[in-house]
């Protein structure tokens, strides 16, 4: 079966793993958030487990584009998660050179991931994604400082908009995918 005839059979899987696969990047995020400014024990865990989907997504992209590219895409997913964790370790003592210094890097990252999509799919469109990408680390960001002033019902609530946020994402990825193959 070709790779058209097998989008055009799972069209919906395709949207469903998408969303699955970026709900659970936000859901790790968020654990990742509180276990690391409460310091709590599972921290290597839950950033053990965020690496696991980073690796999951990219497997995703394999399927279409190949193991070459879905490497480059899990690098760069992988960059953006240790440049944010950088960033809060920062935040979390008050370090604002380094803190700024690493949120250069990280939506550096975000237009690098924006660029690396649009290279692999002409129906992707690079201002969208880098848009789509930055709304989503601000958003993270304010979700990150929340927790740090200890203001739980704005964490909270920025996590429910992060939610909605990352299956925007997702269906854009997926969007992009089922175009271009059919």
């Amino acid at each position: 079966m070709s790779v058209t005839d097998e989008i055009i059979k799972n069209k919906q899987d395709i949207i469903n793993t998408a969303r699955t696969l970026w709900a659970q990047r936000a859901k790790w995020t968020r654990m990742l958030i509180i276990s690391s400014i409460e310091n709590l024990p599972d921290l290597s865990l839950v950033s053990k487990r965020l690496i696991k989907n980073s690796t999951s997504i990219a497997d995703e992209i394999r399927k279409y584009y190949g193991k070459e590219k879905a490497k480059v895409f899990e690098e760069l997913l992988l960059s953006n998660l240790l440049t944010g964790q950088m960033l809060a370790d920062n935040l979390k003592i008050s370090n604002v050179q380094a803190a700024d210094e690493y949120r250069r890097q990280w939506y550096e990252n975000a237009d690098d991931l924006a660029e690396f999509l649009c290279d692999i799919n002409a129906y992707y469109n690079v201002h969208e994604w880098r848009a789509m990408l930055y709304d989503h680390l601000y958003m993270t960001e304010n979700e990150l400082t929340y927790r740090l002033k200890k203001d739980y019902e704005s964490e909270i609530s920025e996590y429910d908009s992060i939610d909605m946020q990352v299956l925007r994402i997702a269906d854009m990825m997926s969007d992009g995918i089922i175009k271009q193959f059919i």
